[in-house]
């Protein structure tokens, strides 16, 4: 017997007042049930009062606070239960007190973890929403991880932690073969949060498709593609590939090539080129566009035209200047070829004209 418990079994505390209920057992379970109001009460003021000034207010808030003054009300029941002896039978080598409290100390730590998912992932702006919502899961299941563990040592059964990791991994090695493909697309889903080389929203060209990023899940992503269809692409193959995000940066760049007439003058017509793109309101003066003479092709002179445009404006920028340059060009008189071929035959044709009776 040890000295805390000798002494509330010592002289006027050791009286039994009801079967085998002593004056002590019963002073001691009041004293634990005080102890324990007061320390809630303290631990949910102060993170009421911290919850007014701190930027981590996903976790450090009002529901926080009542949550773990709820679980040091209710192990104070459990334990002063315990001091009168009602719960300190044991099972399998530990007191029933201890069992109830780690179930609550895993339930407790489960509500907490699922609020504060929750809260993060409602509190969160829809342009961040996929990041979130990854954080979230990745905390939720690291605190229901350590509450386990937390659990079973309040429960006592750390002697066996080492057949029960033991039995884990080989559950885990067995379970892995069978879902080798559900882990490396999660992992893949953890590696692309950290990268961020899309979110929702983006334009992207990625494993063979072009679209619109329609979703970022922790398995797949989901991708709308420009004829509107719905495509899911696993995240193992997403980030083992070749990523295009085309809305990434603010400007990016339009590639057009017009060919004109060998008889035409290039100088001028790069001159019309150049005006109408100053006149276009979306085409950036900074990148200043590019007008050159590329390369003499078969039939044309061909000039390359790089000009810059706000990345959400890239494709209706494209299809202006291809519009607007042809009229340009048709209104100075710059003639823009169409392919010609002249054919040489190795012998002279003869042609019969049959005429009509």
């Amino acid at each position: 017997m040890n000295t805390t418990a000798s002494f509330w079994e010592q002289g006027l505390l050791g009286e039994e007042l009801f079967l085998t209920l002593t004056l002590g057992a019963v002073v001691k379970a009041l004293l634990i049930l005080v102890l324990g109001a007061i320390v809630a009460r303290l631990v949910r003021r102060y993170l009421l009062d911290l919850s007014r000034s701190t930027r981590y207010v996903w976790i450090i808030n009002e529901d926080t606070a009542s949550t773990l003054y709820n679980l040091i009300v209710v192990i104070a029941v459990v334990y002063s239960f315990h001091a009168l002896g009602v719960l300190s039978y044991e099972i399998a080598g530990t007191s029933i007190s201890n069992l109830l409290t780690a179930v609550l100390v895993f339930y407790f730590s489960y509500v907490l973890a699922k609020k504060t998912k929750d809260y993060m992932i409602m509190s969160s702006p829809q342009q961040r929403l996929p990041e979130v919502q990854l954080k979230a899961k990745l905390f939720y299941y690291l605190v229901v991880t350590l509450a386990f563990f937390i659990a079973l040592n309040i429960a006592g059964f750390t002697g066996r932690l080492s057949t029960l990791i033991a039995a884990a991994g080989i559950t885990g090695i067995v379970l892995g073969f069978a879902s080798q493909t559900v882990v490396s697309n999660f992992i893949s889903g953890i590696f692309m949060y950290f990268d961020k080389p899309l979110k929702i929203g983006d334009p992207v060209e990625v494993a063979g498709y072009s679209g619109i990023v329609h979703d970022i899940r922790i398995l797949s992503t989901r991708i709308r593609t420009w004829d509107g269809l719905l495509v899911r692409i696993p995240n193992e193959k997403l980030f083992n590939s070749e990523i295009k995000n085309l809305q990434k940066y603010p400007a990016r760049r339009v590639d057009i090539t017009v060919g004109i007439a060998y008889k035409e003058d290039a100088g001028r017509a790069i001159e019309v080129i150049k005006k109408t793109l100053d006149e276009m309101p979306y085409v950036l003066a900074e990148p200043e566009p590019a007008v050159f003479v590329s390369n003499l092709g078969d039939n044309s002179v061909n000039i390359a035209i790089r000009a810059w445009a706000p990345s959400e404006k890239w494709f209706d920028v494209r299809t202006q200047i291809v519009k607007r340059v042809k009229e340009a060009l048709d209104e100075a008189g710059i003639e823009i070829p169409f392919p010609q071929r002249v054919n040489w035959f190795a012998e002279e044709l003869r042609v019969r004209v049959e005429k009509e009776g």
